[in-house]
């Protein structure tokens, strides 16, 4: 009865580490690597963003610039469970969505009011130091843009 108990525990655990070990991938710091990214001009541009665990949720700190050059900061606190939170800090943006693909991969949507906005993916490269974010959308004056950003962990 103990072996069985212990092996029960044992598995248990395993699985836990193992659930938490891919909630983990994405967090940290993030910096941009610009010259391996394809910007679409004029758009704000993150230059770090940063994922740390906030409760059972995840927050999500970004500071960049806006397309005019001046810096931006804004926070989103949600799930990975493609359903809309508040963002606070962006004036693009009310909302945000973000829903796992795969291990390596999330997609987001982002509103203004009821309005999509932006939408994309976020791919994590196989060995966790890279991630690339892929989005299209359309900006405040109503332009199409397309930009696709990478990142380095830090």
């Amino acid at each position: 009865m103990k072996a069985r108990t212990i092996v029960l525990t044992l598995g248990l655990c395993l699985i836990g580490i193992g659930v938490c070990f891919a909630q983990n991938l994405f967090m940290g710091a993030w910096k941009l690597n610009e010259a391996k990214s394809k910007l679409a001009p004029g758009t704000p541009k993150n230059n770090s963003v940063v994922y740390e665990p906030a409760g059972d949720n995840v927050k999500v700190t970004i500071d960049g610039t806006d397309g005019a050059g001046n810096p931006t900061h804004s926070e989103w606190t949600g799930k990975f469970d493609g359903k809309d939170y508040p963002v606070t800090g962006d004036p693009n943006s009310d909302s945000r969505s973000v829903e796992r693909r795969s291990k390596h991969k999330l997609g987001f949507t982002v509103k203004k009011g009821e309005k999509v906005t932006t939408t994309g993916t976020i791919i994590l490269s196989g060995d966790g130091k890279s991630r690339t974010v892929i989005s299209s959308g359309t900006d405040a004056q109503g332009k199409k843009f397309k930009s696709t950003a990478v990142y380095d962990k830090q």
